[in-house]
């Protein structure tokens, strides 16, 4: 039985695919009557499930073309960022950003929303510049960024077509340094938010929401040299997993010890399980003038979800206009959440936990638990209806329907 990375998933689909070649994948996509791509199965939920096919595209030739000119990269949909990355600055080029863990696909992750962190630093979507897929009928397009409703291919959960590969905007390569601190007390956190996060070009707060201290703070930066403390908050004594007792091995390098961008961006090295493995994940990205009271929102509900509760991360995103995009038109703050695998006891404290956020406007990760259906998350989207639209033309017959995006954008 076929599930999701962290097991709490089994896939739905009548029959599992594995093309080798995009021909292969053309003539399974256009044979289906429903069908959908599955990338690195690291989402928590449905979102890439379906009742007919599913077409896993790690068995597809895995390219990666850098054209220098454009700064921009041409690589397969099924490769994973760990893969890319290594061979991008094998070749003397970068990414701007990475999401905490290598392990997941590259048309996966865009597809979904997936995001690394920084003020000024988009999510991994904002970074696409083109996509070439299979249409319904099995033909092959391509979308490139100013075309029209390209803003509304980029972030398309999978409604839109498959995805054989993506183009990234890419920049010379650079090195990074990782410096953590502890017991940062909320009181300083709060006060001087903004000071914080853009302390680094990344900044990652890990909390439980019920203590009076962010446990630890994770900065990593270009060329900056860090303080030795950060508002009060002491410099880290040795190495930290964010997760008590997990394996120390399996993250990056810290220590403000420079190295690739690729080796440091992440947290978690790519030869290793990232986090635990056997957990649940949740997400919602809050436009970040309403941060403040979200994080209040949180620490008062602490005390209902903080047994089931492994960590917690608050990240920063730049705003993009992608229209399915967690921060379409405004720069977020990314309120995450890992959880223990009790899939029952996890869903009963995420309605009140979206009672307390979605009024605020922060719209739930697509790839990771929450409880939304499309009446709730329609008004939270500008776009929402456009995107709708464009599914309805681009597939009129429905063949990348499922009910996932029944469930969440009303198209059945």
């Amino acid at each position: 039985m076929l599930t999701n990375w962290s097991g709490n998933h089994r896939f739905a689909a009548a029959r599992v695919h594995r093309p080798t070649t995009v021909e292969e994948l053309q003539a399974v996509v256009a044979g289906a009557e429903r069908v959908h791509a599955l990338g690195s199965r690291h989402s928590f939920t449905d979102v890439a499930d379906t009742a007919g096919d599913l077409v896993v595209t790690a068995d597809l030739p895995a390219e990666i073309a850098v054209d220098a000119e454009r700064r921009q990269v041409r690589v397969s949909g099924g490769v994973t960022y760990g893969r890319l990355a290594a061979e991008l600055h094998a070749q003397g080029w970068a990414l701007a950003t990475m999401a905490s863990l290598p392990h997941i696909s590259v048309a996966g992750a865009v597809a979904t929303g997936t995001h690394g962190s920084g003020d000024r630093i988009g999510s991994l979507a904002a970074a696409v510049a083109g996509l070439d897929l299979v249409s319904a009928d099995g033909t092959l397009r391509s979308v490139r960024r100013g075309d029209p409703d390209f803003d509304g291919h980029v972030v398309a959960l999978g409604a839109l077509g498959v995805a054989t590969h993506v183009t990234l905007d890419v920049e010379p390569t650079y090195d990074v340094r990782q410096d953590l601190y502890t017991d940062l007390p909320w009181g300083v956190a709060l006060e001087r938010f903004d000071e914080l996060t853009a302390s680094a070009g990344s900044v990652s707060l890990f909390t439980d929401w019920a203590g009076a201290d962010v446990a630890q703070v994770w900065l990593k930066s270009r060329d900056t040299t860090p303080p030795t403390d950060l508002f009060g908050a002491p410099a880290a004594v040795g190495t930290l997993h964010m997760l008590t007792g997990a394996d120390l091995e399996a993250v990056t390098d810290q220590g403000g010890v420079p190295g690739p961008w690729h080796e440091r961006l992440p947290h978690f090295r790519m030869a290793f399980t990232p986090s635990r493995g056997e957990e649940l994940q949740s997400e919602y990205l809050v436009p970040r003038a309403r941060a403040l009271e979200a994080v209040a929102a949180l620490r008062s509900l602490a005390g209902r979800f903080g047994p089931l509760l492994q960590v917690s991360e608050v990240r920063t995103v730049a705003a993009d206009r992608l229209w399915l995009s967690g921060a379409y038109d405004v720069d977020a703050v990314a309120l995450h959440f890992t959880w223990v695998r009790d899939v029952p006891a996890v869903y009963a404290v995420l309605p009140a936990i979206e009672e307390a956020l979605l009024p605020l406007g922060a719209r739930p990760h697509w790839g990771k638990c929450f409880v939304a259906g499309a009446d709730e998350l329609r008004p939270l989207y500008p776009r929402f209806e456009d995107f709708r639209a464009l599914a309805q033309r681009v597939d009129p017959d429905g063949v990348f329907r499922s009910d996932f995006l029944a469930r969440t954008l009303d198209l059945d």
